[in-house]
């Protein structure tokens, strides 16, 4: 005997299905739909400038998202990575090299939405430092990626014609503003054998001069300055070090152990895992010291403490380094060390290795033997 309703019940169900899938499909749209906003939110910002640029096709949202003022903000504090070089040979304009063109790039490598011709001088998470070719040689803080840029006011003292620079921009969340400093090591004209401190500070819009001097018959490399931790290095003509607290206003030279090392006096200043490094080419490759300990001068004599300890031994094929002298008294074969990229000249050609993924790349094939690399971050950043 047929149980009555039962038709009506198996029609329930049906129906009860139907819904409970139409509700399984709903929610899957919604997770993803919440997913496009995570992106959108709290992905996008840790991408570089010219990706950047490709996704504001995609959608409205992402066009206005990335066209904020706050957005920028957020990416030159999420990305830092070190995403190409400036090069640039005596007075010519200068040009980009990207470590990847198809995500890093800026849309005038040449910097021509200056006011006049630049060289340019030091770099630091997006913003260049350069210095005019005509009249005052006036300093001009940019980016290349949103063409602003400011021409700073004339400083107190007289730098030379090659100043020992170096710029400090460390981005923060709680600061919308850059907030950037200058720092200039110049031979003093009072003081014979001696060099002076001047800085500028974007927060305060002037110059000072410290009245730290510094007294050793040392001569600075220009643009070998490097900022770790509120203390810049400079290397010397003979393979010393002079160093600057900002916090302190202090100076003092570092003397580093380096015959222990097989007599690397020379190398290449930088800045990796938050410490100051030494690279250098030494076949059949490059090594990476790092400081360990900037009080060697203070302790006792024939103490066991290291001023500087072997980190890295990187082998490279002899190809690569065919052309790069280990025993080159300036380090000028090591173009850069920094972040996790180390830039090596090798005869004509130009080879980035990356210290993560252990890559050796080619850059450039023809680089001029006078050629200066300046590193750059891919940021938004806002001046």
């Amino acid at each position: 005997m047929p149980v009555q309703g039962a038709g009506d019940q198996t029609e329930h169900l049906m129906d009860r299905g139907k819904k409970e899938n139409q509700f399984i499909t709903n929610k899957n749209s919604k997770i993803y739909m919440d997913l496009k906003d995570i992106i959108r939110e709290h992905v996008l910002s840790f991408l570089p400038a010219k990706s950047l640029s490709r996704f504001r096709a995609v959608c409205r949202d992402w066009k206005l998202q990335i066209s904020t003022p706050f957005f920028a903000h957020n990416q030159s504090n999420g990305f830092h990575e070190i995403s190409g070089f400036f090069c640039q040979s005596g007075s010519n304009p200068p040009s980009f090299i990207s470590l990847d063109p198809a995500a890093y790039g800026v849309p005038d490598p040449s910097l021509k939405f200056l006011p006049e011709p630049v060289d340019i001088r030091t770099s630091s998470n997006g913003l260049l430092c350069c210095q005019g070719l005509r009249g005052l040689n006036a300093y001009y803080i940019c980016n290349p990626v949103t063409k602003q840029w400011k021409m700073l006011p004339k400083p107190n003292a007289s730098h030379g014609s090659d100043p020992a620079l170096v710029l400090i921009f460390e981005p923060s969340v709680l600061n919308f503003v850059a907030d950037y400093k200058l720092i200039c090591a110049f031979p003093s004209v009072d003081f014979d054998n001696g060099y002076e401190f001047e800085i500028y500070s974007s927060r305060e819009g002037v110059w000072k001069v410290f009245g730290e001097i510094y007294f050793g018959n040392k001569k600075l490399l220009p643009r070998s300055g490097v900022h770790v931790n509120g203390i810049i290095y400079w290397q010397a003509t003979d393979g010393g070090i002079v160093v600057f607290d900002l916090v302190m206003e202090r100076t003092q030279l570092l003397y580093g152990d380096y015959d222990s090392y097989n007599g690397y006096r020379s190398g290449t200043l930088g800045m990796m895992n938050g410490k100051l490094c030494l690279t250098k080419v030494h076949q059949p490759g490059l090594v990476v010291l790092v400081l360990s300990n900037a009080y060697k001068n203070t302790m006792q004599m024939r103490s066991n403490v290291k001023t500087w300890e072997q980190k890295h031994q990187i082998c490279l094929s002899s190809s690569v380094l065919s052309g790069a002298a280990s025993n080159d008294p300036n380090g000028r074969n090591v173009l850069f060390a920094g972040g996790n990229i180390i830039l090596v000249r090798s005869g004509g050609k130009l080879y980035s290795y990356d210290m993560k993924t252990k890559a050796v790349q080619c850059l450039l094939d023809e680089l001029d033997q006078g050629a200066r690399a300046v590193a750059y971050v891919n940021s938004l950043v806002e001046i």
